[in-house]
């Protein structure tokens, strides 16, 4: 596949999940708290669950570009640089609180937004440099990608109780 063919990918990407992170965001409560739409959107304000909020679209981004026929170092590096966007989300987020001594609207969008944009950005370079092309980097990649999906839901529903996971509204974890 192109660089450009690629890189339409990417920005097709990030424009889903920007778009759908926000919608998840308020589908569980829409929804009049629904456990099943609760398996892939928001059921509280715990830094775990706005993570659900970049990793669920991501994920169905990625299968359907997968069923799509785009599968060149697709899942390694996908997973791969979910991983880091992820890991953005609460490194940025406790970071900045506890500087600042609490959280404003404005500053979480914006960690959502550009742990969004660092997963593409990642996901293009390594696609670009082609190192995880191989089938064993593939076969890992999927597996990764599958046990994020299940640790997403199963700690949906039984979350361990540390801050990670806590609502700071409610004090409450997973679904109430």
């Amino acid at each position: 596949m192109s660089d450009r063919k690629w890189r339409t990918w990417e920005v097709l990407g990030l424009i889903f999940v920007l778009a759908a992170g926000n919608l998840l965001h308020f589908v569980y409560d829409w929804s009049g708290q629904s456990p099943v739409v609760g398996v892939l959107a928001a059921v509280n304000e715990s830094t775990w669950e706005h993570m659900k909020l970049l990793f669920f679209p991501v994920f169905l981004f990625t299968a359907a570009q997968f069923c799509m026929g785009e599968r060149d170092g697709l899942l390694a590096a996908r997973a791969v640089s979910v991983t880091a966007g992820l890991a953005l989300i609460p490194t940025l987020y406790y970071t900045y609180t506890g500087i600042w001594g609490d959280h404003t609207l404005w500053a979480d969008a914006a960690i959502f937004y550009l742990s969004a944009a660092v997963t593409f950005w990642l996901d293009d370079l390594l696609h670009r440099q082609r190192r995880l092309w191989k089938m064993g980097c593939q076969v890992a990649g999927l597996v990764w990608l599958w046990v994020l999906a299940f640790l997403f839901v199963w700690w949906t529903f039984s979350p361990p109780h540390i801050a990670l996971f806590r609502d700071p509204l409610a004090g409450l974890y997973g679904i109430p």
